[in-house]
């Protein structure tokens, strides 16, 4: 259930996570958590005050730490490991792959700061890839939780699911967008707005998912009805909801905080043009590399803002056939 406002969340998402972590330690012997020099900034500096013996700081050397884990893996531990998104991706795929994804191993691995949400580190630490990297690797779950509600839900399923899963994740406060206690079931979109006679469908992630409700308003001024899905689980996808989406309104538009080459307009496209091709628009980062600036400031660059989508879902409209 979504909240009748959208306000902000009243902590911070590496809080949230934390808090999260040591709940699920206090009932489960057997989880672990391990960071690449990263406590301070994800605040799980509380869970190794809580639990000494079952926090491991590999320093910064990703890659390591993601076979470390996979090894405790298969040790039986649980292991939640942390670094920034592009480390946690770009650096450390070889690691993901061989050593967890082949081996079969029970990772649970969580790279936070993505896209423009990186802000002021830059270019560097700014990754718009990191979900399509993560998706191409077999057996591996994808997700993208919106707001706190939602990482707590997502977390229960990942601890209490065998196998390899990336999480990618805000660490500041978020908009909070749905009723403390909602539950969340990973592989199935959640429908966020659903309108009689709606002419088009925005598939939204993230950063994005907020600027959709907010394009919604923009949108209804103009005369043109909505649905729109939180596509928070980027593998396994929902593929029936997008051949729901295509089939009922005719015309889609994808809204994410990635690059559309590899991300949540790849995988919707490889859907809708099997199934139900239909008008589709893409609102995402376009073959280009991070730059330093505020989050806001970023989505106007990037064109991930409520207008952008906007515009987006006025040309799908327009592409339909008479």
């Amino acid at each position: 259930m979504i909240v009748n406002e959208l306000i902000p969340e009243p902590q911070a998402m590496r809080d949230a996570f934390c808090d999260k972590l040591i709940a699920l330690a206090e009932n489960d012997p057997d989880l672990v958590v391990l960071d690449a020099d990263l406590m301070g900034a994800m605040g799980t500096k509380p869970f190794l005050k809580r639990f000494p013996n079952r926090a491991i700081d590999c320093g910064i050397q990703e890659a390591n730490m993601v076979s470390v884990a996979a090894g405790l893996s298969l040790t039986g531990k649980v292991p939640f490991v942390h670094t920034f998104a592009p480390f946690m991706s770009r650096r450390a795929t070889d690691q993901v792959f061989i050593s967890g994804a082949y081996q079969g191993a029970n990772v649970k691995l969580i790279g936070s700061d993505p896209g423009i949400t990186a802000q002021t580190n830059g270019g560097t630490h700014m990754p718009f890839e990191d979900m399509g990297i993560m998706r191409s690797i077999p057996t591996m779950t994808v997700i993208e939780p919106t707001d706190a509600t939602m990482l707590n839900s997502v977390m229960d399923w990942m601890a209490g699911t065998y196998g390899m899963q990336y999480m990618r994740l805000v660490r500041k406060p978020c908009t909070k967008v749905y009723e403390t206690g909602t539950q969340f079931t990973v592989g199935k979109a959640s429908t966020l707005v659903s309108e009689p006679g709606a002419e088009v469908t925005i598939i939204a992630s993230g950063w994005c998912v907020v600027e959709s409700l907010k394009a919604v308003e923009l949108l209804h001024h103009e005369g043109i009805v909505v649905r729109v899905l939180d596509m928070f689980t980027w593998k396994p996808l929902d593929e029936r909801a997008v051949i729901d989406a295509a089939y009922d309104t005719g015309a889609i538009v994808t809204a994410e905080n990635h690059s559309i080459t590899t991300g949540l307009a790849a995988a919707v496209s490889e859907v809708v043009v099997r199934h139900e091709p239909v008008p589709m628009e893409f609102v995402g980062v376009h073959d280009r590399f991070g730059q330093v600036g505020k989050a806001d400031y970023l989505a106007e660059q990037y064109g991930l803002a409520a207008a952008d989508i906007v515009a987006a879902a006025k040309r799908a409209v327009a592409r339909k056939p008479a």
